[in-house]
Order: structure tokens, then sequence, then C-alpha cells
């Protein structure tokens, strides 16, 4: 079981931020010898496919350059010119080889961890000079699974290969007897075969390999609980900051709301433990909004602001508490407060024009209907 340095048990699962943070420094799981069998197998197909052309296009080569004429001899010039363009003709007849070589080299990384260009990586680590530091990775576990892999990929191409040979022997036997240009082509088939098979071959080490080497990387990354609660910290913030900027915005949120209630079309009251203030816009057409609410001592402060200001107070115990718990701040009311709600804007309008010297005092306000779904005794 992995231990950090402070003697905890790293036990936990990585986390993203963790995997973010070793991705960007280029630790991530890689194989080498998945890279191996994948060019080694691209190599020996592309081999197989274009070996024939090959064959003959370097016979054709060589057969032009050994067969010169006594002009070109003592020519200082033909040298240099034939020499550029046997280059570009063997380059041209390799390409497709090199080509299969070079999207297999990209392949077999990629496969495992995927693209990945880390700058961190490049960086030099004068740790690695260390010669005590070089002593220990001679003689780590890393470096004996090293050599038991190198040891299994020798035994296994071994294997193959004599197991390869025995089965081509004739093939080998009758290339002495074929013309040149056919046991040329002949030859390059029974390489790109061999080479196939060997390669083949290590299909298997690769496949015990990659395991391994998911399982390496997982365990690098794996945390103690200590570890896990400090990235929560630093991530999600410390405890009291938290508790600091919920203070802040709270306060900040209750400025907002103070400075809304002059606004406010009524204030309704408990009448000393909650109160909260209703804004009605008949232009927009829709419900009355909570400007604001509180309960003890914001509630006081709510009746102070609306004594200033000459905002209209009623008392309504069930529908201050009902409000209060059913409405968020800057939200409508629920549809079942609509008729109890209008009742008292109503009220409210008739005071109003009473005052105005245009009508009569209203009646006393009576039961308001609120539905029990909403009620709240306390």
């Amino acid at each position: 079981m992995a231990e950090s340095e402070s003697g905890q048990d790293k036990t936990e699962d990585p986390t993203e931020k963790r995997k973010k943070d070793a991705r960007e420094k280029g630790e991530i799981a890689r194989s080498k010898e998945l890279n191996t069998v994948t060019v080694t197998l691209a190599g020996a197909g592309a081999l197989l496919a274009f070996g024939g052309g090959l064959a003959q296009t370097l016979m054709e080569l060589m057969r032009t350059n050994f067969t010169l004429s006594r002009e070109v001899l003592i020519d200082e010039r033909s040298m240099g010119i034939f020499l550029m363009a046997s280059g570009k003709i063997a380059l041209l007849a390799t390409q497709p080889v090199l080509l299969v070589l070079l999207i297999a080299a990209i392949i077999g990384p990629v496969s495992l961890g995927g693209f990945l260009f880390s700058s961190s990586s490049l960086a030099p680590k004068f740790s690695r000079m260390n010669p005590l530091s070089g002593i220990k990775r001679m003689f780590s576990v890393n470096a004996l699974s090293e050599l038991l892999k190198a040891l299994a990929k020798f035994f296994m191409i071994l294997i193959v290969a004599l197991a390869v040979l025995s089965a081509d022997r004739d093939d080998l036997l009758a290339i002495a007897n074929e013309p040149l240009e056919q046991a040329i082509i002949h030859s390059v088939q029974v390489v790109g075969w061999s080479a196939l098979w060997m390669a083949a071959g290590l299909l298997i080490i690769a496949a015990v390999d990659v395991p391994i080497q998911l399982w390496q990387a997982h365990k690098k990354l794996l945390m103690t609980k200590q570890e896990v609660r400090d990235e929560y910290k630093d991530s999600e913030g410390k405890p009291e900051v938290k508790q600091r900027i919920r203070q802040l915005q709270r306060e900040a949120s209750q400025r907002r709301m103070m400075a809304a209630i002059p606004e406010a079309d009524v204030i309704i009251t408990n009448p000393t433990h909650y109160a909260v203030a209703l804004k009605y816009d008949p232009e927009k057409g829709s419900a009355p909004l909570l400007l604001a609410k509180g309960a003890d001592f914001i509630a006081l402060k709510i009746r102070e602001i609306a004594s200033e200001h000459k905002i209209q107070v009623l008392e309504s115990p069930a529908l201050a508490r009902s409000i209060y718990y059913s409405t968020e701040l800057e939200e409508e009311i629920p549809a079942g407060l609509y008729l109890a709600v209008a009742q008292v804007l109503a009220y409210v309008y008739q005071i109003r024009q009473y005052r105005a010297g245009k009508g009569k005092p209203p009646e006393p306000l009576k039961d308001l209907p609120i539905p029990p779904d909403l009620r709240r005794d306390s």
C-alpha cells in the first residue's frame, strides 16, 4: 500500500484536479512496448505491401549506377548529378514505407493516454544528474521490471524467429536457385513476413505491459485523505473565508432590500415578529412583488423605514407569515395568495382616496382567505 511522506496511506482515488495537474506535467500512462509493437507491425506490413516495388526500384537504381558510359566516367560533374538523382529516386521509393512508420509512431503513444504536449516534461531536471539518484534508479523495482521485460522480449523474439526460420526453410533454400531479380523480391517477402510474425509475438508483451502502466500511473496519483481535504479547501475556499463571503453577501442583500422599501405599496406585519413589503404595478399586469421581508430586528427596521416614508402598515399575522415563508425576495407572491393580497391592496387604495378627500373611510379588513397549504401558524 502506498504511503505518503507524512505516513498516511494513499487510499483515495485521484480527484479531477489531480489528474489535470498530472497531465499538464506530462505524467500520464505510456507504454514503450505498445509503441514498439505498433511501429514494428506497421513497418512489416508496409514492407509486405510496398516491398516488391521498392526492390525493383532499387535494383534498377543499382543497375543504372553500375553501368556507366565512358563519357560519364571522365566527367567530374557526373558524380554529383548521379548522386542527387539516385537520392531522389531512393527517397520516392521508400516514401510509402516511411510515411506508414511515421503514422504508426504517432498512433502508438496517442492510443494510450491521448495526445499530449507538455513543456514541463521538456524542462531539464537537475535531480537526474545526481549519481546517487541514478544508482538508486538502476536498482529500483522499475529497473527490475524493465530488465524482465527486456529478457521476455528477447526470448519471445528468439522463439518466434526460430519458428519462422524453420517454417521458411524451404523458401530460403529455393532463393538460391531463382533468378537474381526474383530472388531479391522473394527475399523481401520472406523478411517482411518474418518481421510481421516476430512483431506479432511482441503483442503478448504489450498486452501485459499496458495494464501495468495504467495501474502504476493510477497508483502514482493516489491521494491521502488529508490531501483530498486540502485540495477541497484550496478549490472551494476555507470555511472561515466562505463564511465571511456569505456574510458580506447577506449584508449587501439586506442593503438592497432596505433601499427598495420606499417603493412598496404596503407593509404587512405580524405585528412584531414578521414584516413583508409588497409592491404592485398595474401597468405590468403581473402579480404583486415581494420587495423586502424580515423577522424580529429586521422586521422592526422595515417598519421604521415604512414610517419614515409614510407607507401604509397593516397588521395581518396569518398573511404576513404566509408571504414570509412562501415567497423569496423580488419574486411574485404565490397564486394562492392573490385574493388575500388583492383585498389588502384595495383597502390601501381606499385609505389613500379617503385621505385625499375623495371617498368614505374603508371598513376594517375581515379575515383574509389563505389556503391551508400556505398557512403558517408560527
